[in-house]
C-alpha cells in the first residue's frame, strides 16, 4: 500500500459531518499528509427553497466559504493545526463533485460518513456515500454514525 499524501474529506456541514472529518484529520497527523476539506453546494430544490434565508445568489460561494471556515473553526480547533488542511467551496451535484475532485486533485483516499440511513429512507432517498463508493477514483473510508446498534446474533 502506498503512503497517503492526500485526503478529500467531503462535508455537508452537519454533525454526522463531523465524524468523517475528524477521522480524516486523525489520518492525515498520523500520516502527515494533506486534507482537502470539500463541500460541494447542491442548487436542488430543497436549497431553492432555503435560498432567501441564506443570502443573495451572487454571494452563496462567498457566504459558503465563510460557513465551512466556521465550522472548521468551531468543531476542530484543537487538531486543525496540526495537518495541512485546504478547505474548498464548490457549487455542484455533490456526488459527480467529490468524484470528479478526487480525480482532479489526485487524492489517495476519501473519508467521509455515512448518515446510516437504511429501510425504506435509502431506497428512496439513495445514498452520496454510497454512489461515491461506487465511482471514486480511489479507496473509500466510511465512517459510520456513532451509536449505531448491530443487529444480534441469532442463536443456532
Amino acid at each position: 500500500m502506498s503512503k497517503i499524501k492526500k485526503i478529500l474529506a467531503p462535508t455537508d456541514l452537519s454533525d454526522l459531518s463531523k465524524l468523517g472529518l475528524r477521522y480524516a484529520l486523525e489520518v492525515a497527523r498520523d500520516a502527515s499528509a494533506e486534507v482537502i476539506v470539500y463541500h460541494a453546494i447542491d442548487f436542488s430544490d430543497e436549497w431553492a427553497e432555503k435560498r432567501s434565508e441564506v443570502v443573495a445568489h451572487t454571494d452563496v460561494l462567498q457566504h459558503s466559504r465563510k460557513k465551512l471556515q466556521e465550522f472548521l473553526s468551531d468543531n476542530f480547533a484543537d487538531c486543525i493545526n496540526l495537518v495541512e488542511v485546504r478547505p474548498m467551496v464548490e457549487i455542484g451535484s455533490p456526488i459527480q463533485n467529490i468524484v470528479e475532485k478526487a480525480q482532479e486533485e489526485g487524492v489517495d483516499m476519501i473519508i467521509l460518513s455515512t448518515h446510516g440511513r437504511t429501510g425504506l429512507d435509502h431506497i428512496i432517498l439513495g445514498s452520496v456515500t454510497e454512489k461515491v463508493v461506487a465511482r471514486a477514483p480511489c479507496p473509500v473510508l466510511v465512517v459510520p454514525r456513532s451509536g449505531r446498534h448491530l443487529p444480534e446474533a441469532k442463536a443456532a
